[in-house]
């Protein structure tokens, strides 16, 4: 196992972050709904449905609001939602996958299509990128919760296979298949985590320098702030010292 640091390319996210906060409520909100409406609409009978309150709790979303989400799924006039993903290419070669939730297919993929064709990039085949991502488990401590050596200690015990630490997170990675023990076992150790998931992870890191690095980070950002997409996964690597390019 190795510990080691994230690639620095969330930094330009962090000045989002109230911006996105509302569309955050929402995606979490509405994947509350989708796991009700899929499965049975009591926690302890439906992990993903256990899983997605957790996550929303993590994130303070209130009680009231998660209660709203899974009424809404037993109600006959809740909205039927489709998950579909995308895959492209960015700027630079990079290779994207968009996971959508959405009650409108064609506006879902008119709207990806468009992004990605403003910001430099192509909507690729199903397929075309996804094999250099491994599908994996993903949990997520704040940095508080301990050392990088203590988090690391924990993760080995539990049985993950690797870990990942900057300034604000320690993200844990597992096997799919295995994703439910793991966080059971970490939770044993360092308390609830901060959002737990199935993450597609970068199998090689795509270098990314220039006029790309900018117009990659529109790409993505204008993928995230649309309604119909829950989550956006890329395997750029953008060194520290272009991301300073970037901010002066």
């Amino acid at each position: 196992m190795a510990g080691h640091s994230k690639f620095k390319n969330i930094m330009h996210r962090k000045g989002r972050q109230d911006a996105v906060r509302s569309k955050l409520f929402s995606k979490l909100s509405r994947e509350i709904t989708v796991a009700a409406k899929a499965g049975m609409p009591d926690p302890a009978m439906n992990p993903r449905l256990r899983l997605a309150i957790a996550n929303a709790k993590a994130e303070s979303v209130s009680k009231d609001l998660i209660d709203r989400a899974i009424k809404k799924a037993q109600g006959g006039d809740a909205e039927t939602y489709e998950e579909i993903r995308y895959e492209g290419f960015g700027p630079g070669g990079v290779g994207v996958i968009v996971e959508v939730l959405t009650d409108n297919r064609n506006r879902a993929a008119a709207n990806v299509r468009s992004i990605f064709s403003k910001n430099g990039g192509n909507l690729g085949e199903t397929g075309s990128v996804s094999f250099m991502f491994d599908r994996a488990g993903q949990i997520v401590y704040p940095a508080a919760v301990g050392s990088e050596d203590k988090v690391m200690e924990a993760a080995i015990e539990a049985g993950a296979d690797d870990v990942e630490s900057d300034e604000e997170t320690h993200t844990i990675f597992t096997a799919f298949e295995q994703l439910s023990e793991v966080a059971q076992a970490l939770e044993g150790a360092l308390g609830a985590p901060k959002s737990t998931g199935i993450v597609w992870r970068p199998k090689t890191p795509t270098p990314v320098s220039g006029d790309a690095v900018s117009t990659l980070l529109k790409l993505i950002d204008a993928l995230e702030d649309d309604d119909d997409v829950q989550n956006v996964y890329s395997n750029e690597d953008i060194s520290e010292a272009e991301l300073e390019k970037l901010a002066s």
